[in-house]
């Protein structure tokens, strides 16, 4: 993956087990293959993004396969929306553990030869989730960077998948290529409403309103519709943990919710945008 310098915005180039710029600025390589290019002054926190525990909740839960149809969805909007593109670079913004990177990464391997493999990248803030993803799916590019301050050059990805994550108009219209894609999900009216009906009095349901992104139109827009029973308690626990609304409880209301199965509905908005001119 060709990455650019987090300091300098120069090119940076392997060496060894680093990667440098001309300007001298190095970033090891770990031994699980990702790379850090989150500088130390552009950090909020010591440790941003989900901690370890997080990732571990999300990580349990996504491999039970609850999210496959969610999945399966995104990779088939991806592979048509890329028919006609020879070797796309794709990036994963905000892949957290790498669940819907690896999943897309296999999907559109199925549809491309080996002189066309697309070049995929996952990026998020979470070291704790960069390191699970890197050492679990070899055969992507990982690192953790901000969303906010990609090391990307300037029309370099043909698509990007958002899912879940925040981002700025600026910074993706910067990296999408003209007439590139960006594929964004966030969650429609009903999702996990039941599980709001447990904690709020008066629980409000997602807004369903299409966000608009300067420098890109519309191109479709596709709600998503499933429903989960969840009959073991870890995996309740697991997806309370893995999202805000375990925030939001007492330790009364989530061993309620461990002791039953728990019947879900899955409500997702899956939005594609293609970059204009």
């Amino acid at each position: 993956m060709n990455y650019l310098c987090p300091i300098c915005a120069r090119p940076l180039s392997a060496q060894d087990k680093s990667l440098t710029c001309d300007q001298r600025h190095q970033f090891d390589l770990a031994k699980e293959g990702y790379v850090n290019l989150l500088p130390v002054q552009n950090k909020k926190s010591k440790n941003p993004g989900d901690n370890k525990e997080m990732m571990q909740a999300r990580r349990e839960f996504l491999d039970q396969g609850f999210y496959q149809s969610l999945s399966d969805k995104v990779n088939s909007i991806a592979q048509q929306a890329l028919t006609a593109v020879n070797a796309p670079n794709i990036l994963d913004l905000g892949c957290g553990e790498g669940y819907y990177t690896h999943r897309l990464a296999q999907a559109m391997a199925i549809h491309n030869d080996a002189n066309t493999t697309p070049q995929i990248a996952g990026l998020d803030i979470s070291k704790s989730a960069i390191r699970y993803a890197a050492k679990r799916y070899k055969t992507i590019s990982f690192c953790v960077a901000s969303a906010y301050n990609t090391p990307f050059a300037d029309a370099s990805q043909d698509l990007v998948t958002r899912i879940y994550a925040p981002s700025q108009d600026a910074e993706l219209a910067r990296i999408i290529k003209t007439e590139g894609y960006l594929l964004t999900v966030t969650p429609a009216a009903e999702h996990l409403f039941e599980l709001k009906q447990k904690i709020y009095q008066t629980p409000e349901k997602h807004d369903m309103k299409i966000e608009d992104i300067a420098g890109f139109e519309l191109i479709e827009q596709q709600r998503l519709t499933d429903q989960i029973t969840l009959t073991q308690a870890k995996d309740s626990k697991n997806l309370l943990e893995m999202t805000p609304l375990a925030w939001k409880m007492s330790d009364e209301q989530k061993a309620e919710i461990y002791a039953a199965d728990l019947t879900l509905t899955l409500d997702f908005n899956i939005t594609l945008y293609k970059r204009t001119a």
